[in-house]
């Protein structure tokens, strides 16, 4: 029987990394062809356990500290890595540290493959006039240091998660007070955004590792289709079952609606943030074709935006 290639996953308990994880060990033909060495920095945690029981090798490794890095690719063949966004504090040095430690690590032990959870970068994108989007301009930075790594790479870029708006973009109680919700954010009613359940990473990665070769140095634009904000209030009001509209606030009235205690870095990175959603799409020129492209080539059904509220049971009390 013919050894098995080592797939690495950080994040592994994450959203994306968990899917990763679970996907390959349910997978006849991939879990055949690979072992999954998930790599998280508590390995006595629940979602820890529950993928060890599932299969995989559970391993305890911090990004951030590189002596922990060698064990943790070592015999790697190939690496699916992400790096947390540090809100906090300077996300930029932080996943640059983290990503060059990981990518170093994985050179020295002959790796073949990474593949990144990149993003857009704003910045570029925006020719200069949207700069506060750091946790974006960040991921496709990194994208172009991979790319020159001696490895081969690819890149799964995934779009707005449907999970926010279950959380903190959820619909909120009408000030009318009549019953009614109301989703209010600066983008325009007819704005499309590519929307992702998370959950289905996945299914892009399952593709890349099934013909790695075919998508080197690709990018995966993930979604499953595009959504206005018009038809996203309708698909929640029919599973909710309450009214739900859309307002298209000003900049300055969504700033004055955010709570007080995100400081005014944090405010400016989610104007911009939705401002380039607005002016230059998520996926900035030609996103609709990209997502059809990135969606033809998902192994599985993909996750529809009503799908995904029954799933979660979203309700608005």
């Amino acid at each position: 029987m013919a050894t098995k290639k080592l797939l690495v996953v950080f994040g592994a308990t994450g959203q994306q990394g968990n899917s990763v994880v679970t996907t390959v060990l349910y997978d006849s033909k991939l879990s055949s062809e690979y072992a999954v060495r998930a790599v998280t920095r508590d390995t006595s945690h629940p979602a820890a356990q529950a993928l060890a029981t599932a299969g995989a090798e559970v391993v305890s490794a911090d990004m951030s500290d590189p002596s922990t890095l060698p064990a943790a690719v070592s015999g790697a063949h190939t690496i699916f890595l992400m790096t947390p966004t540090d809100y906090i504090g300077d996300t930029r040095s932080t996943e640059t540290q983290q990503t060059k430690a990981v990518c170093s690590a994985a050179v020295d032990a002959g790796a073949s493959y990474i593949i990144w959870s990149s993003l857009d970068n704003v910045t570029k994108g925006s020719n200069g006039k949207l700069t506060k989007v750091v946790s974006f301009d960040i991921k496709e930075e990194l994208e172009q240091y991979i790319r020159t790594l001696p490895l081969k790479s690819s890149f799964y870029v995934p779009g707005s998660f449907m999970q926010n708006f279950t959380g903190n973009l959820a619909p909120v109680p009408s000030l009318t007070g009549d019953g009614t919700y109301v989703l209010s954010i600066i983008l325009k009613p007819d704005t499309q955004l590519p929307l992702i359940d998370i959950t289905d990473t996945g299914k892009w990665i399952a593709s890349i590792l099934a013909e790695p070769d075919k998508y080197e140095g690709k990018r995966l634009c993930a979604a499953t289709r595009l959504y206005t904000l018009t038809e996203m209030v309708e698909i929640m009001s029919k599973v909710s079952g309450k009214q739900v509209t859309y307002q298209h606030l000003s900049e300055e009235a969504y700033k004055s609606s955010l709570p007080a205690q995100i400081p005014p870095q944090t405010q400016e990175w989610m104007v911009e943030m939705f401002k380039w959603n607005r002016d230059f799409g998520y996926f900035g020129q030609d996103q609709g074709e990209k997502v059809k492209w990135a969606a033809e080539q998902a192994s599985g059904q993909l996750t529809e935006f009503e799908d995904f509220l029954r799933k979660s049971e979203f309700r608005l009390a």
